[in-house]
């Protein structure tokens, strides 16, 4: 088990890759959409802005191109209150994109991201002064797949001995590992840190081959002892969170869905934002969920927050209230 503290008052510095994003509007497939709406989508620049939502200092660590999307990306983060003075340009790489694809069933995510000002990203950006006097320092299972040296920043952050404490996110893209091993990378790096998010169904396609053929989160937490913070997401039922020897389960309140992409982000914003602040599990999976609803319902990554005075009675409710919940 790492020896790194648990998240402390200070700035939680979000690592990672964001793009330009597009996407139909109104909502419709691709191939019949008559006009697109230009956005930003990134999983670590979107926990760091809810985090800023949440009222916790917020930093982003990054890299964009010297380019219209890379100054539509520096501009979206900026506004959201998160800092960005650790954002690279690099003049020779362009700004990642992204194209969502709406579909009956699921939304499908096409990337052009080869070769971005991103994916340079290398290990050294650990000892710039954005990162340095990090309490908590949030990376994803995204970062490790975009390039050799990204992979190799991952695996210095998670280094023994460091000085901060690491969430990650297992967030594991296919379409960007190929015909890596993504399980085989994933599951350790996942071990080494102090917190690690990761939705049921996903450690069941990554790691079937090793967890029960109906494995729930408790076989998660076997699989993944290690982490002082464990939390097991279980679609929109509930979520789990291992904490020490103790377990904690909330079920997830009844939302009307727009759009599912970033409620994942959302959900480890609320959580760690809550997390950094209160020793109380069972109020940051409630916070994590309240979050998540928040993206869940429109189609942007990142959407506003209900308002603070209905956000903390929510958070007071009693079981009963919460449980029949729908927001």
């Amino acid at each position: 088990m790492s020896t790194a503290p648990l998240p402390r008052p200070g700035p939680v510095v979000c690592i990672g890759e964001t793009m330009a994003a597009l996407a139909p509007d109104p909502v419709a497939p691709l191939d019949t959409a008559e006009s697109l709406r230009l956005d930003v989508a990134g999983a670590e620049s979107n926990v760091a802005m809810y985090l800023a939502d949440h009222g916790v200092p917020a930093r982003w660590v990054s890299a964009l191109g010297d380019d219209p999307f890379g100054r539509r990306v520096r501009q979206r983060i900026a506004a959201s209150g998160v800092d960005i003075t650790g954002v690279r340009t690099d003049p020779a790489r362009p700004t990642g994109l992204l194209v969502k694809n709406p579909g009956t069933d699921a939304t499908a995510v096409h990337y052009y991201r080869t070769g971005s000002a991103a994916s340079a990203l290398g290990p050294g950006i650990l000892d710039e002064p954005a990162v340095r006097g990090a309490a908590l320092v949030h990376l994803t299972g995204i970062t490790p797949a975009l390039s050799p040296s990204c992979r190799a920043l991952v695996e210095r952050a998670l280094r023994p001995g460091r000085p901060y404490a690491v969430s990650f996110d297992v967030n594991h893209r296919p379409a960007l590992w190929g015909d890596e091993p993504a399980a085989g990378i994933l599951l350790p790096l996942a071990a080494r840190a102090d917190i690690v998010l990761v939705g049921l169904d996903e450690a069941q396609a990554l790691w079937g081959a090793v967890l029960p053929d109906d494995a729930g989160p408790d076989a998660v937490r076997a699989l993944l002892p290690e982490p002082r913070v464990l939390v097991v997401k279980d679609g929109a039922r509930a979520a789990t969170a291992y904490v020490g020897p103790d377990t904690y389960t909330v079920r997830a309140p009844k939302v009307r869905v727009v759009e599912p992409v970033g409620a994942g982000d959302a959900f480890a914003g609320g959580f760690l934002a809550s997390l950094t602040r209160y020793d109380d599990p069972v109020r940051a999976l409630r916070l994590g969920h309240l979050t998540a609803a928040s993206a869940l319902r429109v189609t942007a990554d990142h959407g506003p927050l209900m308002p603070p005075d209905r956000t903390r009675e929510l958070l007071a409710a009693d079981e009963t209230v919460w449980n029949a919940l729908s927001v």
